[in-house]
């Protein structure tokens, strides 16, 4: 059993969101470390992009795949977690936690409406 945490929003291509006041941090679940693997190689948009809900954003490559990246929301990248480009194993670790990916600050918080519930994501994953 994979760890989904309630307190996030989850895409069916396994990122997740989770809100810090008017921010939004973004990352992989746990299925989707687990199913890449050893995870190489993090490329991420730099702090300023603008994401699009539903569009790739970037790509994570493990010893097994690589893997394009989709945002869950639309808005402005107002942080990087550079540390994953010298250490993209912090997503194996801890994907909820020190393996976070980016923050963004939402151009509409409705879209979150749209993203799936622990509850439908963990019925996705099982």
């Amino acid at each position: 059993m994979f760890e989904i945490p309630d307190d996030r929003k989850y895409l069916e291509s396994h990122e997740w969101t989770t809100t810090e006041g008017d921010a939004v941090k973004i990352g992989i679940s746990d299925f989707a470390q687990d199913e890449l693997g050893d995870v190489v190689f993090v490329e991420l948009p730099a702090e300023g992009d603008e994401l699009a809900a539903g569009e790739e954003f970037g790509v994570v490559e493990s010893i097994k795949a690589v893997s394009d990246l989709y945002a869950p929301i639309s808005g402005t990248v107002t942080a990087v977690n550079e540390e994953l480009f010298d250490a993209p194993e912090l997503l194996n670790d801890d994907p909820y936690g020190d393996g976070w990916m980016l923050e963004v600050e939402p151009a509409d918080a409705s879209e979150f409406d749209d993203l799936l519930s622990p509850e439908e994501y963990r019925e996705q994953t099982e």
